[in-house]
């Protein structure tokens, strides 16, 4: 039995768009011939996942008439139906399209936001109809490279106006239906509006609706910007509006490379599903995990999906390693909180104030200068996560 072996609880989904690239960069056209959705269901799932997420484009193309429409849609839940497969979350292509040039939301033309609505309306019921739980907002044109051209705030207002609309329109509707805000600092625009995780948070906050409005933290945008993809997950997480995730890996430094997950930096992407997966004792993220990633450019078929296979397996092995590094006993001792009385009774009074906890922390011996001398262990404790992760010490 293969251990590392993808199974449906492992909640592993891809999206059309990413096993079905085909291979196209700004340097030169496709090296991969188009595939049917169907055709990308059925083998997915012969290689272990569970969902298959989508933009509206990559099911849909533009200008196809209702009957044509219908009979696209009514193929695609066959095969989902056929193969058990789900589709977890659906999406807005508000990028491609010409009209999109200047913004989607934010534009200043009224007539691009009236459309860009419209679009996402008709995505929204095409994602309900396929069963999606959860709709990402990707601002891919919300941005700018002349902030001549308008007042950043009132892209940010338009922003929460398009939100709002469309909370009010699934309430209207009677759907199920989350949202989930996915940040990236720049490309394929100069400066994008709300360029990290944090950006996202504090604007969902803002929203009437914020409840049903999440994130959608991306491993490569985080790392875009220079950011820990780990701390900005864990903010979400903490805020309890961690609703999606993409992963895939990234070069610093890089445009948005979509590279397979865990193929760079294999440190931060383990500390990233030690996180998911809770094995240090927190709470583990019970949503789906994304790959939002795509095959090199020199691959064939056969290729993509070894690609999809390796992103899934690298998760697996990741975990596994996770589980062990927080088993072995001298982590834990390491990391371990204190519990002698003395530690408690000061952790004590540094939480939830009163004046009288006050006046108690201003007379306690807290002995600073010897707190400084004390080394950490930390330099041990990471040689152990880096011998966890290279397979040559285990404790699961």
């Amino acid at each position: 039995m293969d251990t590392f072996a993808p199974a449906r609880a492992d909640l592993f989904s891809f999206g059309l768009w990413t096993v079905g690239n085909v291979g196209r960069d700004p340097f030169g056209g496709p090296v991969r011939e188009p595939m049917a959705p169907t055709h990308i269901v059925r083998k997915l799932r012969e290689c272990g996942a569970y969902g298959v997420n989508l933009h509206d484009n990559d099911l849909v193309p533009p200008g196809t008439s209702a009957a044509r429409r219908d009979a696209i849609v009514a193929d695609f839940k066959a095969a989902l139906e056929d193969t058990g497969m789900v589709c977890p979350m659906a999406t807005t292509n508000l990028f491609s399209h010409p009209a999109f040039k200047d913004g989607a939301f934010t534009a200043n033309d009224p007539f691009v936001r009236a459309f860009a609505l419209r679009k996402t309306m008709a995505a929204i019921d095409l994602g309900v109809e396929l069963g999606a739980k959860i709709q990402v907002f990707w601002g891919g044109r919300e941005g700018v490279e002349t902030d001549a051209c308008r007042d950043p705030r009132e892209g940010i207002r338009r922003m929460r106006e398009a939100l709002n609309y469309l909370c009010a329109y699934v309430k209207d509707n009677g759907y199920d239906l989350r949202f989930a805000l996915e940040a990236k600092p720049n490309e394929p625009r100069g400066d994008i509006y709300f360029a990290t995780t944090g950006h996202m948070l504090h604007f969902v906050d803002s929203l009437d609706q914020s409840e049903m409005v999440g994130v959608n933290p991306e491993v490569a945008h985080e790392n875009m910007a220079g950011l820990s993809m780990v701390h900005a997950v864990a903010q979400a997480m903490e805020a309890k509006k961690l609703f999606h995730i993409d992963l895939n890996a990234q070069k610093i430094g890089r445009y948005d490379q979509d590279l397979r997950f865990g193929s760079e930096d294999l440190k931060q992407a383990l500390l990233l599903v030690r996180l998911l997966e809770g094995t240090a004792g927190g709470d583990r993220y019970e949503g789906p995990r994304h790959f939002d990633a795509h095959a090199y450019r020199t691959e064939d078929e056969e290729g993509v999906w070894e690609f999809a296979r390796g992103c899934m397996r690298t998760y697996k092995i990741l975990h596994a390693r996770a589980r062990s590094f927080d088993a072995d006993p001298e982590v834990r001792e390491i990391i371990k909180d204190p519990k002698d009385p003395k530690s408690m009774e000061v952790d004590g009074l540094c939480k939830g104030y009163d004046a009288n906890k006050a006046r108690a922390l201003r007379e306690c011996k807290l002995d600073p200068e010897a707190r400084g001398k004390r080394g950490l262990g930390y330099e041990r404790l990471d040689q152990l996560l880096i011998e966890h992760l290279m397979g040559v010490r285990s404790c699961a």
